[in-house]
């Protein structure tokens, strides 16, 4: 699940947290998530991670048409809508078109958290485009086989790494997921020393680069790929 450590203290922060909705304009639309703190907790608010990849996979004008994504420990389904949009639609300075061979996504979490999440994506993607999300269970490590091996182009993650006891599981699940074509984007905010020693994990089995720091809300994204490629999008 989309889970960080975070305690409860006062400030704007804390009331964004504890805010039961909160609203973002990609992709020409105007996006608007639940958060519920109190049932879920952290992997029900939308951290500033998730807003930093988003706006650096439009801002970038990385083409996710006709691509296969997955997002790991999606919480309110942010990224995974915004890339469903970016992936459909063509944008132009005079028109938006919707292009006929749309991103295929696979917007993942826990079983506790697939009904809210469930909910947030189909509030923000309009009747055509619903069937090119796809929500789906799962917990790392286990029941990969229920996800095609290496069949993914795009694997994303946003404040995923948080918890050492995952790092391992979390490694075979992005093991499995990964062919020697599939692009890793993981954006994150270096909390704690166990997060440099899970990027030095990551290292020994791909390789990784920082491609984007935000210094506004200090998150990095890292991009990794399989042994020595370095691919540009």
């Amino acid at each position: 699940m989309a889970l960080v450590p975070y305690e409860e203290g006062g400030g704007w922060a804390a009331r964004q947290l504890h805010s039961p909705s909160a609203t973002f304009h990609f992709a020409s639309r105007t996006i608007r998530l639940q958060q519920d703190w109190r049932r879920l907790g952290v992997a029900a608010v939308v951290w500033d991670a998730a807003v930093v990849l988003c706006a650096y996979l439009e801002m970038e004008g990385i083409d996710l048409r006709d691509r296969s994504v997955i997002e790991l420990g999606a919480g309110t389904g942010l990224l995974g809508i915004v890339v469903t949009l970016l992936g459909t639609w063509t944008v132009s300075v005079s028109c938006v078109l919707l292009s006929p061979l749309g991103a295929r996504v696979t917007i993942t979490d826990r079983a506790a958290a697939l009904e809210f999440l469930e909910s947030n994506v189909q509030a923000n993607l309009p009747p055509e485009l619903r069937p090119r999300a796809v929500v789906k269970e799962l917990t790392w490590g286990k029941d990969l086989d229920n996800f095609p091996p290496g069949a993914f182009d795009f694997v994303l993650g946003a404040d995923i790494v948080y918890l050492e006891e995952t790092f391992a599981e979390l490694l075979q699940t992005l093991e499995h997921l990964c062919s020697e074509q599939t692009v890793i984007l993981l954006s994150c905010r270096i909390r704690y020393e166990r997060d440099l020693k899970f990027l030095k994990m990551l290292r020994d089995r791909f390789s990784v680069y920082e491609v984007h720091y935000d210094s506004s809300k200090d998150v990095h994204i890292y991009k990794a790929q399989r042994g020595g490629r370095k691919d540009d999008f």
